[in-house]
């Protein structure tokens, strides 16, 4: 029997906890994740995903603001395990805990490719065709560590963040049982520093367009719904989309090209989009040509 000490905070590591408590030569003997978080208009504490889990299971549950606080450290060297699984947990593990035990994190990018917090994101906006899962051995350094196996995953031209996000959770959950079954059978292998990049935590603000080119809004539209979602400079968010045309290059941005039954065309500066149904500022999502008509908006208007 395999003990495992598991860190762990959102959804993504919350499907990889489940795939461990449901293995018969595993045993999860401790939960380390984010402290419970204020949520929604009311702000009502919540704990995370894992937390929830882990109770249910009789696990103990251990949520330190800060792990490299002594009392975390010393908790952590107090429960005996043969291995520490990491998978989104949101901190940084110190030295003492990285020499406890093989530290093994599940990221969400072919590594070195987008080391840090929004692979997945970042794949979409770069319009990836393809993405997938490491498994490394953690150090210090960010998303750095040897990497034991990597398992890929085609990227269809349509992904949303939501269907990927679900895509790469079940395979990271599937390649966590195969590395920890398979731990001695595996050569680590160092990244290759060179090849490395990076992405940051996405913010509302990175959902902000300005109609200059339709397949990056797109791409946008693809990493970003439904959250922070994507919107113009006075707040109307573009709710459901298409991409129209990439290669037609407009004198305006942001123009009605053509209105339809269920959509209008809207020009970029490089290509134009299909837009079906909109938010604005304040009030319920609605379609697109409810909104154009309140607002008499027609051929050669301006959206936005």
């Amino acid at each position: 029997m395999k003990k495992v000490l598991f860190m762990g905070t959102p959804d993504y590591a919350d499907t990889i906890l489940k795939k461990l408590l449901g293995h018969n030569n595993i045993e999860v003997v401790g939960v380390f994740t984010q402290p419970d978080k204020p949520v929604g208009r009311k702000k009502l504490l919540t704990p995370p995903p894992v937390k929830q889990t882990a109770l249910q299971h009789h696990i103990p549950v251990y949520q330190p603001s800060r792990l490299r606080d002594d009392k975390a450290i010393e908790d952590v060297l107090g429960i005996a395990c043969d291995y520490i699984v990491v998978a989104a947990y949101g901190q940084i593990l110190p030295r003492q805990i990285l020499d406890y035990a093989p530290c093994i994190n599940l990221h969400a990018s072919i590594l070195p490719q987008y080391r840090g917090a929004s692979p997945i994101q970042q794949t979409l906006l770069n319009g990836d065709t393809k993405t997938g899962v490491t498994a490394m051995l953690m150090e210090e350094g960010l998303d750095t560590g040897d990497i034991i196996k990597i398992e890929t995953v085609e990227v269809t031209p349509d992904e949303m963040v939501e269907s990927l996000f679900h895509k790469l959770t079940e395979i990271a959950a599937e390649l966590t049982i195969d590395v920890l079954e398979n731990f001695e059978s595996y050569t680590p292998v160092a990244q290759d520093d060179a090849q490395a990049t990076y992405c940051k935590k996405i913010t509302k603000a990175d959902g902000e367009i300005s109609f200059d080119n339709a397949q990056t809004i797109y791409n946008k539209y693809r990493a970003f719904t439904p959250w922070p979602a994507i919107f113009t400079k006075d707040g109307l968010k573009l709710k459901e989309i298409a991409l129209h045309d990439t290669q037609t290059k407009h004198q305006t941005a942001g123009q009605i090209l053509s209105m339809g039954k269920k959509s209008i065309i809207v020009s970029c500066l490089q290509g134009s989009l299909e837009i079906f149904k909109v938010q604005p500022a304040s009030k319920k999502e609605m379609d697109v040509l409810s909104y154009c008509n309140g607002k008499r908006l027609s051929v050669e208007d301006y959206l936005s």
